[in-house]
């Protein structure tokens, strides 16, 4: 399954890590610099050797976010604008994910 493509430290099946547990830490992102899935930002610094790059506005209507309820990929611009709950499933994102978007995305809002 799709699931187990995301890496992370202790990533279950819904995508949580060892990071972020809570019901609510339910996606994953595609990083721009490997196109790798990680669970967070503090999966890929430990596991993928090399420094994030954040995605730029331009290329937001990349597939680089994933429900880990449904399994559902999803644009970057449509995950921005989802009002944190999945447009597939309706699953409740952790809305404090937006204290982290400049870790992953250069530009938003």
């Amino acid at each position: 399954m799709f699931f187990s493509m995301v890496k992370g430290k202790l990533v279950d099946r819904q995508t949580r890590c060892e990071h972020y547990h809570s019901a609510v830490d339910v996606i994953a992102i595609k990083f721009r610099c490997c196109g790798e899935w990680y669970a967070c930002f503090y999966c890929h610094e430990e596991q993928a050797g090399h420094k994030a790059e954040v995605w730029p506005a331009n290329e937001y209507h990349e597939q680089a976010v994933l429900c880990g309820m449904c399994k559902r990929s999803m644009t970057i611009t449509e995950y921005l604008e989802c009002n944190y709950k999945c447009p597939g499933c309706g699953a409740p994102f952790n809305p404090k994910c937006a204290n982290h978007y400049p870790l992953y995305f250069g530009s938003f809002g």
